[in-house]
């Protein structure tokens, strides 16, 4: 309905143009929003006023000619009117609304598809967590926003590839190893001062157990750097089993894991290097190499081989986001903390010099989670062993209700999740309040078949059946959903949708609360009306959800 009232807006400023009325031709595309106050219409456009410049005319004079000259020969609108200093507000025939609700019923799991995408191939790259830990409830959220990106962008016709990144090289990798190295040596008797900077959980100690009590290797017999590089091995795949067990019961699946050590071991690093060496992008200075990224928009060049010759992570970064785009993607997105926000004007600058432009880069920035148990705080940290995993969240509230509250705010502000309240079976818990509403709507449609009521009795949808306050409000709830789901694509926000999935909620309930659905003595066609109104919100609610990787339960 946007679409057709902003097309009888043009045609109606250019008829005022040819009339003489508007001196100007530049007529831009009518944005049209919903009024805040009912009572101001069903869309209003700000359109005079954008004119005003151009046409140099008051916006109250260019509404005027607009109004004018409107035609309507469908006898969609019942009142148009001019508000404040020019703003047009349009008052709907009420039963175009009921046409919603037969195009979510045809359309099904497709309502709200689109191909804005294009076909454009996309590789959305998330959680990426180094192998050296169990995930905690931030790289949960990390999944969560990562995979309903991919999801919206599906959605709205991209091809769409999901990967997480094993940081399975370097320091931290020695580090891990070192670290069950060093419990195994206790658990053998010796006396061991466990260094501070080694990982401290408790994790760490039943790998080292696993090898003693399993005979996995005799270490003993090893070279201290060879057990370490041995333990950092068996450490690391030992975790990412895990991390892969995990983020599948998280309802998460990656289509393909990219280890970093591969970089390495076919010489993609070195290539890099000297592909950038060669376009002039590397120098060298101080016994060191740089990589130009200042030209580029960073603060500063960056160090890509130190003067020791090991390479830096910025070096392997770039020979990884060179592979990405050498496979074909128009664009990638990265999901990362918060914290690596400084990283992104020098992964820029290096994606500008492989020969893209800056924005087919994007980087989605995460916040942390503050995890509470009734209002009080919990503790967090990696190397200490004091974390909440994932898991153990998982494991306690579910995953539809740890991925719906992941999803509950915008990605870059902080996010408390509170654990008892993410079981409460009441409308204080979002999830729930949502789920709830699906599992009442497939109560009503099978408590139909009482009534005798057949789902295929049709009923015009151009005939004003639904004109209730609440009904309306429901349709146009419904009718915004295609609009959310492009929207959230676009500006890459998922949480876009649960907001959505809230307010369809709301509307739905307090619809409920003053109109039966199933009534004894009504109108046969107003209850096949108001039951096709039921299943097209059950429809929406499920397609949202399947959006954020949330169960659409029939029954609560």
């Amino acid at each position: 309905m946007k679409d057709i009232l902003a097309q009888m807006i043009t045609r109606a400023a250019l008829k005022a143009h040819e009339q003489g009325i508007l001196p100007s031709d530049a007529i831009p595309q009518p944005s049209l929003d919903e009024p805040k106050q009912e009572s101001h219409g069903d869309f209003s456009t700000n359109i005079a006023m954008i004119m005003a410049k151009p046409q140099k005319m008051a916006p109250r004079k260019i509404a005027e000619a607009i109004v004018d000259n409107l035609e309507d020969p469908e006898n969609f609108l019942v009142q148009t009117e001019i508000a404040g200093p020019g703003f047009i507000n349009f008052h709907m025939r009420p039963s175009l609304w009921q046409r919603v609700v037969k195009n979510v019923l045809d359309k099904g799991p497709e309502f709200g598809r689109s191909q804005i995408g294009a076909g454009q191939k996309v590789q959305v790259e998330f959680v990426s967590a180094n192998p050296t830990g169990p995930l905690h409830v931030g790289h949960g959220r990390g999944a969560a926003v990562g995979d309903a990106v991919a999801s919206l962008l599906a959605m709205c016709g991209y091809e769409v590839e999901r990967e997480y990144y094993i940081n399975d090289s370097g320091r931290q990798i020695r580090t891990l190893g070192l670290s069950v190295w060093l419990r195994y040596c206790q658990l053998k008797g010796r006396e061991i001062d466990f260094p501070t900077d080694c990982y401290q959980g408790g994790y760490i100690r039943d790998l080292a157990l696993s090898i003693d009590s399993e005979k996995l290797a005799d270490l003993d017999s090893m070279a201290e750097e060879d057990a370490v590089l041995w333990c950092a091995r068996f450490a690391a795949n030992d975790i990412l089993d895990g991390i892969r067990q995990d983020l599948k019961d998280f309802g998460v699946i990656h289509d393909v894991w990219f280890s970093e050590q591969s970089l390495f071991d076919d010489s993609s690093v070195q290539k890099s290097l000297e592909f950038f060496e060669k376009s002039g992008d590397i120098y060298e200075k101080e016994g060191a190499k740089w990589f130009k990224t200042e030209a580029r928009g960073d603060e500063k060049d960056r160090v890509v081989v130190r003067n020791n010759g090991l390479t830096t992570y910025f070096a392997s970064d770039i020979a990884y986001h060179k592979n990405k785009f050498d496979r074909g993607f128009d664009r990638v997105i990265d999901v990362w903390g918060a914290d690596h926000h400084g990283y992104i004007a020098r992964m820029k600058a290096a994606v500008e010099a492989v020969g893209r432009s800056k924005e087919a880069f994007e980087v989605v920035l995460v916040k942390l989670v503050n995890l509470l148990r009734d209002g009080e705080p919990l503790a967090m940290t990696t190397r200490g062993g004091t974390f909440e995993t994932l898991s153990d969240v998982v494991n306690e509230v579910g995953a539809d209700a740890a991925r719906f509250i992941f999803l509950s705010r915008h990605y870059e502000s902080p996010l408390d999740f509170d654990l008892e309240l993410a079981k409460k079976q009441t409308s204080e818990n979002p999830v729930w309040y949502v789920q709830y509403v699906h599992a009442r709507t497939c109560s009503i449609v099978v408590k139909s078949a009482d009534f005798g009521v057949p789902l295929d009795f049709a009923w015009d949808p151009d005939q004003e059946i639904l004109k209730e306050i609440e009904e309306i409000r429901l349709m146009k709830a419904l009718a915004r959903y295609p609009e959310i789901v492009e929207n959230a694509a676009r500006s890459l926000e998922p949480h876009r949708i649960t907001f959505y999935l809230r307010e369809l909620a709301s509307a739905f309930h307090s619809f409920y609360h003053d109109h039966m659905v199933l009534k004894e003595d009504q109108a046969p066609v107003l209850t096949k009306a108001r039951l096709d109104l039921v299943t097209a919100v059950r429809q929406v609610i499920k397609n949202g959800l399947d959006l954020l990787g949330v169960s659409a339960p029939e029954s609560m």
